[in-house]
């Protein structure tokens, strides 16, 4: 309730004590009573009923998301050329008004269209049903937002007032939709052109819209559901794909078992390889430490060194040596001398 309404309110309840004073009054001048006293308080509040009423009639208050369109008998065409927006406003009492069905809310609204119950502004299955270009029918839900125009108030007001929803919103949305389905297949529908079809409806929407003073701000296709038959067929479809790329994962998955055992394979045979290698170098290293060995050894082999060697021998299983006179030795020494031998010459 709003002050202007406020004030009439008290300008009415002046008006009925009015009234009962002219009762009281009328009573009391039966009886012949003094009634003087009675007659001030009624022409006060017959005073107070008139300026409250007729100032609760100039008065309109409207809130932030509200505006209003003023009745006039001054104008033409029987409007104020302006509406009222938000705020504290005067008109002229009695032959301007701003009756409730004159004020419109500017808020942000939504439209939706469904096939559930309780999500759509129709009661029962609202979605919208439409034909593809190849023929599968479609049933669509949707959603439109949209706000009121304000500076086209009066001509909104004048044609629809409060039927913009079920005259304009409501078959503008559905013919956009129908018209832009019928102009793709079912499969783009379903995959590929599903953006481009949202933004094809929501273009038509907004541009017919704009036409009839309503602004949307946006639009939503929350649903697209096929015959059953269809649906099928996708699912089988849907499940045939599912088993090629099963089998596909299975086929990769073999390959790169086999590459994995190829590989195993290979890499034993490169460590027998490289093992044999290994021991192969390890045999030559050796011959060759051998050979330096004894190559150091022959280089270390003296006359001296041979007799000792000899002699030790010998000494372990010998406890006493008779050596005859005139010997060195029971046996000879090995001859460690390197001359190589000479052949014995001949005399001619």
């Amino acid at each position: 309730m709003n002050i202007g309404s406020i004030l009439q309110g008290l300008g009415t309840l002046a008006a009925l004590g009015f009234v009962g004073m002219l009762f009281l009054m009328f009573t009391r001048t039966s009886r012949n009573q003094n009634a003087s006293g009675l007659r001030t308080a009624a022409i006060g509040l017959l005073i107070a009923a008139i300026a409250l009423t007729t100032v609760g009639s100039g008065l309109v208050f409207l809130p932030a998301d509200q505006y209003a369109v003023v009745r006039s008998v001054f104008q033409p065409n029987g409007y104020r050329p302006a509406a009222l927006g938000p705020g504290l406003h005067w008109i002229i009492p009695f032959v301007e008004s701003v009756p409730p069905e004159y004020t419109y809310s500017i808020a942000i609204q939504t439209y939706t269209m469904s096939s559930t119950a309780s999500e759509g502004a129709v009661q029962g299955d609202d979605s919208i049903q439409a034909r593809t270009k190849d023929g599968q029918q479609v049933n669509i839900d949707a959603s439109v937002i949209y706000a009121i125009d304000p500076t086209q108030l009066i001509s909104l007001n004048k044609n629809l007032q409060h039927r913009y929803e079920e005259q304009i919103v409501r078959p503008v949305a559905r013919a956009a939709i129908r018209d832009a389905v019928s102009q793709y297949g079912v499969e783009e529908i379903v995959s590929t052109k599903r953006s481009e079809l949202e933004q094809t409806v929501s273009d038509r929407i907004k541009k017919d819209l704009a036409d009839k003073n309503i602004l949307m701000t946006d639009f939503l296709l929350r649903n697209i559901r096929f015959s059953d038959d269809y649906a099928k067929a996708v699912e089988q479809k849907q499940i045939a794909e599912q088993q090629a790329l099963q089998a596909k994962f299975v086929v990769e998955q073999k390959k790169q078992e086999a590459e994995q055992a190829r590989q195993t394979a290979q890499g034993t045979a490169d460590a027998v390889v490289i093992a044999a290698k290994g021991a192969a170098d390890a045999r030559l290293l050796q011959a060759q430490a051998e050979a330096k060995a004894n190559e150091l050894l022959a280089q270390s082999i003296t006359p001296e060194l041979m007799q000792y060697q000899y002699i030790l021998k010998l000494s372990p299983g010998v406890q006493t040596i008779f050596i005859p006179s005139g010997n060195q030795f029971i046996l000879p020494l090995p001859n460690t001398a390197n001359t190589p031998a000479t052949a014995p010459s001949t005399t001619p």
